[in-house]
């Protein structure tokens, strides 16, 4: 079996492939694994640009062991395995009348997957996925099950909430969900000296704010959305500057149905089905890949073909379930890198930027995305201890990208920048180490859960040195 990820930039070829249906699978094979002496890496969708996944011991293809565990309509607490991808969770828990307080704009990572690599969405007063995890169940090195939160193990649950795999096989996840709730969308192009001029107050007046500046045009295609009703929001923030509200208190769907608030006259109307088709599958997708594969064809169209698609962007106005919202289908390929920087330092980053990208030598056909996140204290989270924006970089597959990304990690770099794990980077252990805190503390775990380094790869060895 050769495994390749989504992007088609890492591929491997397994020694040996597992095809788990129970905890006690996933057991057994990681000590089957361990006693050929094999490392093994648990696979989810793929998703990662980087080779977090890859391996050539042995590889747990997770794909069979989904759903839900076990849910609690009242608590919001859900367990869900380690398998089942975004998709599948949201459909599961709109169906109980909960949601996830935030996510991301791709639903086809596996929760494991999402968590472990530090997968996050945007809202300057909500972390990032794992934030949202209550609980952990893992298979360890030698085989054992255990069980993790922040009062049983506490060291390990706030490591292995983003822990790239190394300390173990994720079984179950239990979730700290929210009551399902409506967010209205609001996106427009927007000039990006606009933007930047406001981003400030973008990030601290909505709930959910980010925006996609195009490289060679003079807008930006500005999204914010707002929770209608306050699932979504964290406990006692004001929503738009208001005033405090009252902590979320738990809601039990009605007769078996969704507990999510009906959408109100005052609330902008559910976009039509034709509409949401038209803006994105064949906007978004369909006549933005044609633009790129034009592009990829003949670079020197991709400059205008860049400032055609700044200036044919839409606004769009509709209210809709939040994990409608939060996600949009991608199906132009393209190969990524991000930084979480510090908040205060993300204008400096973007100026310098939009001074170097005109003058690289392969022109950039794809968007930057920007984005913002609540400090967390999670030992290895990008956002760890600081208030946080970031920067997304991408370049469309097969296009020249490394002089563009060589420019972009060093400008995030001089700022203290961290780099998602899951997209392209060249940081090692010696560099990580200075970036976060509780890096020694998270080696320490690690050295206690995996003294063999069972779950090791190239990967690891390049962030934790060992």
């Amino acid at each position: 079996m050769i495994w390749k990820n989504w992007a088609g930039t890492v591929s491997a070829d397994p020694a040996r492939v597992y095809r788990p249906r129970s905890a006690d699978a996933i057991a057994a094979a990681v000590r089957e694994a361990a006693a050929a002496g094999l490392t093994v890496r648990a696979l989810g969708s793929g998703h990662s640009f980087t080779p977090a996944a890859a391996t050539s011991g042995a590889a747990l293809d997770l794909s069979g062991w989904t759903g839900l565990v076990t849910a609690d309509v009242r608590s919001g607490l859900v367990t869900v395995r380690s398998g089942t991808t975004l998709r599948e969770l949201n459909a599961a828990l709109d169906m109980l009348g909960l949601a996830m307080a935030n996510l991301g704009d791709i639903d086809v990572q596996t929760i494991s997957g999402a968590i472990s690599t530090g997968t996050h969405g945007t809202g300057a007063r909500l972390g990032g996925i794992a934030t949202q995890v209550a609980a952990l169940d893992l298979v360890l090195a030698d085989g054992s099950a255990v069980s993790c939160s922040a009062r049983e193990r506490p060291d390990l649950f706030t490591a292995a909430r983003v822990g790239l795999g190394a300390l173990g096989v994720i079984s179950a996840v239990t979730l700290a969900c929210v009551p399902a709730f409506t967010l209205a969308a609001d996106e427009r192009p927007m000039p990006v000296d606009e933007v930047i001029a406001r981003f400030g107050e973008f990030a601290a007046d909505n709930d959910h704010f980010e925006f996609y500046w195009f490289p060679y045009g003079r807008n930006a295609l500005v999204k914010r959305n707002n929770s209608v009703s306050p699932g979504g929001r964290p406990p006692g923030d004001p929503p738009h500057g208001g005033t405090a509200r009252p902590p979320i208190t738990p809601l039990d769907p009605p007769h078996g149905g969704t507990a999510r608030p009906p959408i109100t006259s005052l609330d902008p109307p559910p976009m039509p089905r034709w509409r949401r088709f038209w803006e994105y599958e064949v906007m978004e997708n369909a006549a933005f890949g044609a633009l790129c594969r034009t592009g990829r064809a003949v670079p020197k169209t991709i400059r205008p073909l860049n400032r055609l698609a700044a200036a044919t962007l839409s606004r769009r106005a509709y209210s809709a379930p939040s994990y409608r919202v939060f996600v949009t289908p991608r199906r132009v390929r393209f190969v990524e890198s991000e930084y979480a920087v510090p908040r205060e330092s993300v204008l400096d980053v973007l100026a310098e930027l939009r001074g170097a990208v005109p003058r690289l030598a392969d022109p950039v056909m794809f968007p930057v995305e920007v984005r913002v996140a609540a400090a967390d204290d999670i030992w290895l989270s990008t956002a760890y201890a600081r208030d946080t924006a970031y920067v997304a970089i991408h370049q469309y597959v097969g296009l020249p990208y490394q002089e563009y990304f060589r420019l972009f990690e060093s400008i995030a770099a001089a700022v203290g920048g961290r780099p998602h794990w899951g997209k392209m980077h060249t940081r090692n252990a010696e560099h990580l180490a200075l970036l976060y805190p509780r890096f020694a503390d998270f080696l320490r775990v690690r050295d206690e859960t995996d003294p063999e380094r069972v779950f090791a790869n190239p990967y690891l060895e390049q962030v934790f040195g060992r």
